[in-house]
C-alpha cells in the first residue's frame, strides 16, 4: 500500500464519523478538517468533486467492508449457520456493540438521501439477499428466507437505534444474540 493509499483510508476513517457523528448535511467543512487533519485544499486535492465524492467514498468502502465481512462470508461459509453466527459477530464488532450508529441509515433518514439512494439500497438489499441465500442453505424455502432475513436486518437497524437512544450497549448485545438464536431456531 502507498502513502497516498494509507493517507486516503485515514482521511475515509475520519470522514465516516465526522459524517456519523454530523449527518451529511452537517458535516461543514470545518468540520471535515478538524477530524482530517487537512485543510480545505488538500481535501479537494484528495475529492476534487468535494463533499459529495467524500460521503461516496465513505459509503463505498463501508460496503467494501460489508462485501468482504458480512456478505461473502454469508454466502460461502461451508456451514450457514456457522456463517449467520459469524455475520452476528462481525456485526458487534463493526458497529462496536451498539456505540457506533449505522452510517447508510444516518444517510437513509438524511435530507440527502436521494443522493445517495442507490447506495444505500444495495447496501440494504445486499446484506438481506446474503443472509437469505444462508438461510435458504439451511432449509428455508426462499419467501421465508427473505422475510426472516429483513426482519433480522431490521433487529439489527432498531437495536443500533434503542442503543445509542438509551446510551447502554447491552441492547445491542442481547438484540443480536436474540435474534441470531430466533433466526438459526430449527
Amino acid at each position: 500500500m502507498t502513502k497516498t493509499e494509507a493517507a486516503r483510508g485515514d482521511i475515509l476513517a475520519a470522514l465516516a464519523e465526522v459524517f456519523r457523528a454530523h449527518g451529511y448535511e452537517g458535516a461543514t467543512l470545518a468540520l471535515i478538517s478538524e477530524a482530517t487533519g487537512f485543510g480545505k485544499g488538500s481535501l479537494y486535492n484528495f475529492f476534487p468533486d468535494g463533499k459529495e465524492q467524500m460521503a461516496a467514498e465513505v459509503l463505498a468502502s463501508i460496503d467494501r467492508w460489508f462485501v468482504d465481512n458480512i456478505y461473502t462470508p454469508l454466502r460461502t461459509a461451508s456451514d450457514p449457520a456457522k456463517g449467520i453466527a459469524a455475520m452476528y459477530a462481525a456485526t458487534d464488532a463493526y458497529f462496536r456493540s451498539g456505540q457506533r450508529v449505522c452510517l447508510v441509515g444516518v444517510v437513509a433518514l438524511g435530507a440527502s438521501r436521494d443522493i445517495f439512494a442507490a447506495k444505500v439500497k444495495t447496501y440494504f438489499v445486499g446484506w438481506v439477499d446474503a443472509l437469505a441465500a444462508a438461510l435458504r442453505r439451511l432449509g428455508d424455502e426462499r419467501g421465508a428466507a427473505r422475510r426472516k432475513a429483513e426482519h433480522a436486518v431490521l433487529e439489527i437497524q432498531g437495536a443500533l437505534v434503542i442503543a445509542r437512544a438509551l446510551d447502554d450497549s447491552k441492547v445491542f448485545s442481547r438484540a443480536l444474540a436474540e435474534s441470531q438464536k430466533r433466526l438459526v431456531k430449527r
